[in-house]
């Protein structure tokens, strides 16, 4: 630990900026876990693409299709290669508290930065406040580490900006991952300040919330090593730009890449992200694997359509 648990949200708020992505899983053609490639990737996004921080274990990482062990493992790489080069927040997020409670030690144990806790799902309960502030305030008293919230509607519901600034009040509360509508985390931001980071996956609206909101984090989705090349690395350049109030300059930056996310979209089933991104990530020269149940794999024409959309994105090899 580099920090205290009462001094968590002060060591986020200098140390936990920039732009940080979820880190995708690759795992062989036998399923098993590829420990070599995961390193490979990791070293591309730091040393080539300037990724100050990476999101191990995520929803991206397919974490829901592996073991406890393979989960701890997922950590102790990551720690490993990134080597204080970046920061790590590992997902310790599990619909199983005691789960979630020996990854969150693990994580602290093996040297990792923050943790970031998914909203449970909660079965027949439709006054959730007070049951999610208890939730996050059994795990803030069981650690030390700092917790980032993390909201999607893949809970069944979202957390309310009120809810969420209250449990932004525990000590190590440091940030959210909060994938609403605009309107739910602006609101938010502004009931916190700058008490904790708050953050969302979209990467098209990063630009504008850190102009018009003053936000320092990017957490984080999979766009900073899908936009970008070790010859062309446009989403740093615009943040960069922005970060130095240069917004016209960066939304130039920032629209430039247009071409690049259409093409992502329009070639994405949408019922098979994670193949998608592995496959993206082959045709960039990363490592991606195979995929595993309940995930889909992409067919043969489908990988012949994102080919094709990959090769007239105009991103430089």
């Amino acid at each position: 630990m580099k920090y205290s648990k009462h001094d968590a949200k002060a060591y986020a708020k200098e140390n936990m900026r920039g732009i940080w992505a979820a880190a995708l899983n690759p795992f062989k053609e036998d399923l098993s876990f590829d420990d070599a490639g995961l390193r490979s990737n990791i070293r591309h996004w730091i040393d080539d693409l300037d990724i100050q921080g990476l999101f191990i274990a995520g929803k991206q990482g397919e974490f829901f299709s592996m073991t406890l062990e393979e989960r701890k493992r997922n950590f102790e790489i990551a720690v490993d290669e990134c080597g204080g080069k970046a920061g790590t927040i590992m997902s310790v997020s599990d619909q199983n508290l005691e789960t979630v409670l020996e990854l969150a030690q693990h994580a602290q144990d093996c040297g990792a930065d923050y943790i970031v806790v998914h909203a449970p799902v909660l079965s027949f309960v439709h006054d959730r406040g007070e049951v999610l502030y208890q939730y996050y305030k059994a795990i803030c008293d069981k650690v030390d580490i700092g917790i980032a919230m993390w909201s999607h509607p893949d809970s069944g519901y979202l957390m309310q900006p009120e809810e969420c600034a209250r449990i932004a009040e525990l000590p190590n509360i440091v940030a959210i991952k909060y994938s609403v509508p605009r309107d739910m985390y602006v609101r938010l931001t502004e009931m916190v300040g700058d008490r904790i980071h708050v953050s969302t996956a979209s990467e098209e609206e990063w630009l504008d919330n850190v102009e018009q909101l003053g936000w320092k984090l990017y957490l984080c989705s999979s766009p900073p090593y899908q936009l970008q090349t070790r010859f062309d690395k446009r989403m740093n350049d615009y943040t960069k730009l922005a970060f130095e109030g240069r917004f016209a300059e960066a939304r130039k930056v920032r629209d430039s890449l247009d071409p690049v996310r259409d093409a992502m979209k329009l070639s994405r089933p949408a019922d098979k992200p994670q193949a998608f991104g592995k496959y993206w990530l082959e045709l960039l020269g990363q490592v991606g694997g195979r995929v595993r149940r309940p995930m889909l794999e992409l067919s043969d024409a489908e990988k012949s359509a994102v080919k094709t959309a990959f090769e007239g994105c105009g991103l430089k090899l």
